[in-house]
């Protein structure tokens, strides 16, 4: 994720302080490696749940709705013992979580009075409508009749997200007597919001005994008898449903089905001739259409769980611009809530000014009371010129002309906001700043304290400059130019061309380091390049705004030992002073990272390099449980019949991490697409030694009903293409 102030541990620690970090710094003091979670999420709502489906009292482990945790313990238990686990999965779509788990020896006194194994659990539970659905078999093994005590142990903390992060409060709200109802019990919180916020469990059947924390099932089973006990954990603080909790289990389960087919379905899909890339890339799909809220104005994909399951702006354009090829909705969802957010006036705590797009929203109480800054906070230097940039090639993917008037007064206000508040000193280049304490020192996506510094490892100072900043304004201003042509604004067009051109003849001027033969970090205030290898140059590829000699250097240097790991690309080259392969932004590997790199190779047509990143992120997913992805992982060089070293608290899973796999796939066939021709391109592709071939179904060159399926198979160093389905008028070229 890209908040340095957003992982796991977020404290005011005086020794952070004494190191230079902000007020609020990365702390982690435990690593989520060390223990194994099932996450499920369904628009506001998620769950951290134990590989037994609990929850357990303290934690990262809950239940959680618009980031206030709601479910704080949900603890089951069998005779007064704990569950021993069989297997926990996953739906391959992210739908379900089933667990499958089993009696421990249950004695009284001295005695065994039932042995383990003899007790069979299974546990499905899905998410909806801020709703926790649970159903519960549970069947006896035994040859003779068994009497069965389920005890179930819950509490709700009403923690906000931030709380559960590490963040200190001195006061919180009340938490209001538990008021047990016929079916089930009621949990609820007074904020100092003064909002109430509530938790209602019910169940069916109902319980043996209940009580404000736990509620007991006694159960008689015959051999081989099969008992079921349905659990409804609404979260939100309007009405509840008025259907029994078994109709609303199974109506419900539907729904929720439903809505991920009709979602997912409008995506092209992949397969290929390698049976574990095809798991990584179904998990990639899945884990992305999981991450996705339907908002009024479209889908819009969250950032990650647990820490960023929220809007977040940059990450959703990345991941919006990494999915295009393969469902462009995604970013015109994205398109249409960000213009809906953006900022209109000048407001200092929120770092807002007119015409800048968000960098995230929270709704806990923390945030709503200004505990923290991010109620509607814009933080974010790359955002607003992202921002344009999506929607040109948005307009480019599509020629959905429609939205792009709808967008046309946003994009103009964006483009002035790049001119005149991002701009302030008038050199042409954006740079950033924080307007007060509170917010983020470094405002690029590598937004840790330390992340931006000069060679001999001092912090740079003042307004910044990123590098690939000025890439994404020079192709926010083509794409301005792109869609002022398309909407009759050919005066505005004229500017932007030539404020584009101008601006590439200054960066190269500004920028480029032929002493390390790469691009600059970053100018600091007083104009002084950060003379540092990184990651960033090779983001700055994907705008075009470097020229192709230098490109080239770059991959090269790319692609160097001090640079590649043999999982992907460093953030920071091993040879720069703050250089730490543990280090969030200095030293490690991010997928996304690599995707846009990719991405930018691709443009200047580095294919090779392409598929060196491809395989390295590819082989990272071998290791790595469920094929998925993480937010990253650390730069450590390759080992020899070992997998990646893994991050501490590393989100998984991370949209633009799920869309990495996809983004590299068409970085290396080099689609793209003409909806006026009707016609799907693949400009100079290559496949990793790794597919032999792929296939790609439902290709759509626009937004009409016509769609392409193709094959693409490796001949030697060539690939060979077959059309295996047409709808309508649609055209395929090679180019080689």
């Amino acid at each position: 994720m890209t908040d340095a102030i957003e992982a796991v541990q977020v404290v005011p620690s005086p020794n952070l302080a004494a190191t230079g970090a902000p007020p609020y710094a990365v702390g982690a003091t435990i690593s989520l490696q060390e223990q194994q979670f099932r996450t499920l999420k369904n628009g506001d709502m998620f769950g951290v749940f134990d590989l037994t489906g609990s929850i357990s009292d303290g934690g990262t482990e809950g239940l959680y709705n618009r980031d206030t945790r709601h479910l704080s313990r949900f603890d089951l238990r069998i005779g007064g013992g704990r569950p021993i686990l069989l297997s926990s999965t996953l739906r391959d779509d992210n739908g379900s979580l089933t667990c499958d788990l089993t009696n421990p020896d249950l004695s009284i006194g001295d005695k065994v009075v039932l042995e383990h194994d003899t007790i069979h659990i299974r546990r499905s539970r899905f998410l909806i409508n801020a709703t926790c659905f649970e159903r519960m078999a549970v069947r006896n093994f035994s040859a003779s009749p068994q009497l069965l005590r389920l005890e179930l142990f819950f509490d709700s903390d009403f923690a906000d997200l931030f709380e559960v992060r590490g963040t200190p409060r001195e006061h919180r709200g009340t938490r209001l007597p538990t008021e047990i109802t016929e079916t089930g019990v009621v949990l609820g919180y007074l904020g100092l919001d003064d909002r109430k916020r509530y938790t209602r469990i019910r169940f069916d059947p109902a319980p043996t005994t209940l009580e404000p924390n736990r509620a007991v099932f006694d159960l008689m089973l015959q051999p081989h008898e099969r008992a079921l006990i349905f659990f409804e954990i609404t979260c939100h603080d309007g009405t509840f449903p008025i259907r029994g909790v078994r109709e609303n289990f199974m109506l419900s389960m539907i729904e929720a089905r439903r809505w991920m087919r009709a979602n997912s379905a409008q995506a092209a899909a992949i397969a290929s001739s390698n049976e574990v890339f095809n798991e990584a890339i179904r998990r990639s799909i899945c884990d992305l259409y999981m991450l996705i809220t339907q908002k009024p104005t479209g889908l819009y994909p969250y950032a990650g769980i647990p820490w960023f399951s929220a809007p977040f702006g940059r990450d959703a354009l990345i991941t919006a611009m990494q999915t295009l090829w393969l469902d462009p909705s995604i970013a015109r969802g994205v398109l249409s809530y960000l213009a809906e957010n953006q900022a209109t006036e000048v407001d200092a705590a929120a770092d807002a000014e007119p015409g800048k797009i968000l960098h995230e929203v929270r709704h806990g109480e923390m945030a709503l009371l200004g505990e923290v800054p991010f109620a509607h906070y814009y933080g974010s230097v790359d955002s607003t010129p992202l921002f344009v940039m999506l929607a040109g090639a948005y307009v480019e993917r599509t020629h959905d002309d429609t939205t792009a008037r709808r967008l046309w007064p946003h994009l103009e206000a964006a483009i002035a906001w790049i001119d005149n508040y991002g701009d302030r000193d008038g050199d042409g280049f954006v740079e950033y700043y924080r307007a007060t304490e509170n917010g983020l020192a470094n405002q690029g996506w590598k937004d840790s304290w330390d992340s931006v510094f000069h060679a001999d490892g001092t912090l740079a100072k003042g307004s910044i400059a990123l590098c690939e900043v000025q890439g994404y304004v020079y192709a926010a201003r083509r794409a301005m130019a792109l869609i002022g042509r398309r909407l009759g604004h050919a005066d505005v067009a004229t500017v932007q061309d030539q404020k584009a051109e101008a601006l590439r003849v200054a960066f190269e001027a500004s920028f480029w380091c032929e002493e390390i033969g790469t691009y600059a970090l970053a100018l600091d205030g007083e104009k002084k390049p950060c003379r540092v290898q990184t990651s960033n140059a090779g983001q700055v590829l994907l705008s075009g705004i470097a020229s192709p000699d230098r490109a080239a250097r770059v991959t090269e240097g790319l692609m160097a030992s001090r640079f590649f790991t043999g999982w992907g690309v460093r953030t920071v080259a091993t040879t720069e002073a703050r250089y730490n392969p543990m280090a969030y932004h200095n030293g490690s590997v991010w997928p996304h990272d690599n995707a846009m790199m990719g991405m930018g190779l691709s443009r200047y047509g580095h294919t090779a390099a392409v598929a060196k990143i491809f395989h390295g992120i590819f082989d990272a997913a071998l290791y790595i449980e469920l094929r998925r992805l993480p937010e990253l992982f650390c730069g450590f060089a390759r080992r020899r019949g070992q997998g990646p070293t893994f991050y501490p608290v590393a989100c998984s899973p991370q949209a633009w991490a799920a869309t990495a796999l996809p983004a590299l796939l068409q970085a290396c066939l080099g689609i793209s697409f003409d909806p006026a021709e009707r016609s799907v391109t693949f400009n100079k592709p290559t496949l990793p030694d790794f597919l032999d071939e792929v296939t790609l179904y439902n290709l759509m060159p626009g937004l009409g009903p016509d769609k392409i399926s193709v094959v693409l198979r490796r001949v030697g160093t060539e690939v060979a293409m077959n059309v295996i389905a047409r709808s309508g008028d649609v055209h395929v070229l090679m180019r080689s």
